[in-house]
């Protein structure tokens, strides 16, 4: 239990600090990466008719307002995130653009959701970081009505995603205090054994488990790509932390790493994915 409290400080702590502020400068960046995955995620919820719909790990809102675009004039989609400055981004985001949207600062691992409330639980990448997966996922069967739909995207293997890790490999000989990734802890690749995720869903009330591999291609301008990785992740944390000598090697070697992704004046890349399809049990959780 000490263990999951020091990983949920820690989460709450990185996200409400440089790692949200970084995430809400590269907004329209990574919303635009991040299209094909959210339109994705809209026409799933399009499909099920939904009308209350709930999205986890929202961020800035882009899914949220993507898919509360989609609903009837009744509709209604909710974005929960522990980011203060994301949450912040998207409210100002819903209401700017008249969006049928509302925004809830939590922990959805631990929030009292209303039982019941919504026939569809969605999230794109954001579900990842639980530190207790299994009491997350059922407390979101809590918020959901029976039968109501889970529709989530989340990453494969990194071997497979060489895009997502370039940066922190091509650093770590400079910067050999970059944290190791650890495919058993909370975090982006968590979720990469297909197995682990159909038990963890199993275990807390979901049932039509339906998890497929799918490949998307994502682009952004060549232009963001230096702000981008020196922004976020492992090396955007700790970037800021070193002399400027150091910062200037990171960043040429960096660059230079990713240039089999860069095709003149974009940047493009193959996202291997997971689809997480199912739906909340009508039975009660012993």
């Amino acid at each position: 239990m000490d263990a999951e409290r020091r990983n949920d400080e820690a989460q709450t702590a990185r996200w409400n600090g440089r790692a949200g502020h970084a995430w809400v400068d590269l907004q329209p960046v990574l919303d635009e990466m991040f299209r094909p995955i959210e339109e994705l995620l809209a026409d799933a919820v399009s499909a099920e008719g939904a009308e209350h719909v709930l999205d986890v790990g929202c961020g800035t809102g882009g899914t949220t307002l993507a898919v509360a675009r989609r609903l009837g004039p009744g509709g209604h989609c909710v974005g929960v995130d522990i980011s203060g400055p994301l949450i912040d981004t998207a409210r100002e985001r819903a209401e700017r653009e008249g969006v049928p949207a509302s925004f809830l600062r939590a922990d959805a691992q631990e929030h009292t959701f209303e039982p019941g409330t919504f026939d569809a639980v969605v999230s794109r990448f954001g579900v990842m970081f639980f530190d207790d997966p299994v009491r997350a996922f059922a407390n979101l069967r809590s918020a959901a009505r029976d039968d109501a739909a889970l529709r989530s995207v989340v990453w494969r293997d990194p071997a497979e995603n060489p895009f997502m890790t370039t940066a922190q490999r091509a650093a770590s000989p400079l910067l050999p205090g970059l944290p190791v990734r650890r495919p058993d802890e909370p975090g982006q690749f968590a979720f990469a054994d297909q197995d682990k995720v159909s038990r963890i869903l199993a275990e807390s009330g979901w049932t039509d488990i339906d998890i497929r591999p799918i490949d998307i291609v994502c682009t952004m301008p060549e232009k963001d790509l230096v702000r981008y990785f020196t922004r976020l992740g492992a090396v955007g944390m700790f970037l800021p932390e070193v002399d400027e000598e150091t910062r200037v090697r990171v960043v040429e070697t960096v660059r230079a790493a990713f240039d089999p992704f860069v095709h003149g004046s974009e940047v493009r890349f193959t996202a291997a994915c997971w689809t997480i399809g199912a739906r909340a049990s009508a039975a009660k959780l012993s």
